[in-house]
């Protein structure tokens, strides 16, 4: 990755668009260019198996004639009067969408502060191949290790140029550096899998490669000689905080404000009331310095703020962009995000925040129950809340994980999940989804 990351000509380029697209007739526009840079090694039994390298800057240009609209996407190099005038030759003959336009003047970032998302360490591929042998030859160290599924290192950037008819211009880059292996423990049809990894804005800050090898290693024997358990039909179960993100990814989604305008949410009735169990609280804060998922301004030029989305168990706020809040009657809170052409509201930073149990405690006050370290298949219907899905981990006994456990499926409605769930006190805020270990009570698990 190069050290001089300058958006400047991305910016005239854009603005040379917006210019041209209302001398072609525009009444309002926007041009957005999406970069990427990103190089990875992945390693397999001590060898290379692939190298890759990509760079991109993919253009959008969307236009607004009364209310219709049309978006056009190019690559470096089109012409811009051409693109121009083909986006505004469309937006002529697009349906009128009610809700199309862009975000009100008075909602747009003046400024924005330095969220300190760029680390311009430079990382050759030599180094990425060096920590993928690593952390591989790490996870095979380990007694009972089998084999390997491959490791694999990366060092990217990414970020967002984006100018407006109506006055905003900005830019930001983010970089991500990443490591991660996959290895199998046991023989034959006996044979287990796991993985570890670690994900980084900042490259000092990376968990070390032989350190994340040692943890697969370790996770991977751990599940050897799995067992299957009785069905259930109050059983606590309890989510290892990687499983943990996903729930949290659920209550997401159900607060997503897309889903209540087209009416696929089973919380789309619910705002104002309890729909979380009394005393947690989930927050989405786009501005954390170094924050995973930060970003200065959304897809649409508006800063956003930290929320609390449920305070107390009660839902105060949707995930909006423009166009979905005019839908429902509401306002952007600036979760805007740009999908190609469309804009749809996302979450940011998203945290269920801990309580005050260490998972160790939680796990002994749970008696007998399931310990959850990875879910299977995509059993979760969000119009209605019904949660079924493939499980393994171990089985807790007096407090204690004791012996593996494949093979069963965990069922329940995400409604009632929601008001029966106790956190630990163990987040990691270093992922744009952080949760605790969580408990749930009273889910069903069918086993023999």
């Amino acid at each position: 990755m190069s050290s001089e990351i300058d958006s400047s000509t991305l910016l005239s380029r854009a603005s040379q668009l917006i210019d041209l697209a209302k001398k072609a007739g525009a009444d309002a526009a926007d041009a957005v260019v999406v970069r990427s840079r990103s190089q990875s090694v992945s390693v397999r039994l001590g060898k290379v198996d692939g190298t890759e390298s990509s760079e991109s800057d993919d253009f959008s240009l969307r236009v607004f004639i009364g209310k219709r609209v049309a978006s056009v996407s190019a690559n470096p190099g089109f012409d811009l009067s051409a693109l121009a005038e083909r986006a505004v030759a469309m937006a002529k003959v697009s349906p009128e969408d009610p809700f199309a336009g862009l975000a009100d003047a008075d909602k747009l970032a003046k400024s924005y502060a330095d969220l300190e998302l760029l680390d311009t360490t430079e990382v050759s591929s030599d180094q990425l191949r060096d920590a993928a042998l690593e952390a591989e030859a790490a996870a095979l160290a380990v007694k009972g290790v089998t084999n390997s599924s491959g490791a694999g290192a990366s060092a990217g950037t990414g970020g967002l140029v984006l100018v407006t008819s109506h006055g905003f211009e900005g830019s930001y880059m983010a970089s991500r550096f990443g490591r991660s292996v996959s290895v199998i423990a046991g023989e034959g049809t006996a044979m287990e899998r796991d993985y570890d990894f670690d994900s980084r804005i900042y490259f000092g800050e990376l968990d070390d490669a032989a350190e994340i090898g040692r943890r697969a290693g370790e996770r991977t024997v751990k599940r050897i000689n799995p067992r299957q358990v009785d069905t259930g039909k109050d059983v606590t179960v309890v989510f290892d905080p990687r499983v943990a993100r996903g729930f949290v990814g659920h209550i997401a989604g159900a607060i997503n404000g897309a889903s209540v305008a087209r009416k696929t949410s089973f919380l789309r009735d619910k705002m104002g009331q309890l729909v979380l169990k009394a005393g947690l609280s989930i927050s989405d804060d786009p501005l954390i310095v170094r924050g995973p998922s930060s970003r200065p301004f959304d897809g649409e030029g508006v800063s956003g703020e930290r929320l609390l989305m449920i305070e107390d168990g009660i839902l105060k706020h949707w995930f909006l962009s423009t166009s979905t809040a005019r839908e429902i009657g509401m306002e952007t809170n600036g979760r805007g995000v740009r999908g190609g052409n469309s804009v749809t509201p996302s979450a940011t930073n998203l945290a269920l925040e801990p309580g005050d149990i260490s998972p160790e405690d939680l796990i002994r006050s749970v008696g007998s129950g399931f310990y959850v370290t990875e879910l299977i298949g995509q059993g979760v219907n969000m119009i209605t809340g019904e949660y079924s899905r493939g499980a393994t981990g171990f089985w807790i006994e007096n407090g204690e994980l004791t012996f593996a456990v494949s093979e069963v499926t965990i069922a329940s409605n995400l409604k009632d999940m929601f008001m029966r769930v106790t956190p630990a006190n163990d987040i990691d805020r270093k992922f744009g989804v952080a949760a605790p270990t969580l408990a749930i009570e009273g889910m069903t698990l069918a086993g023999r």
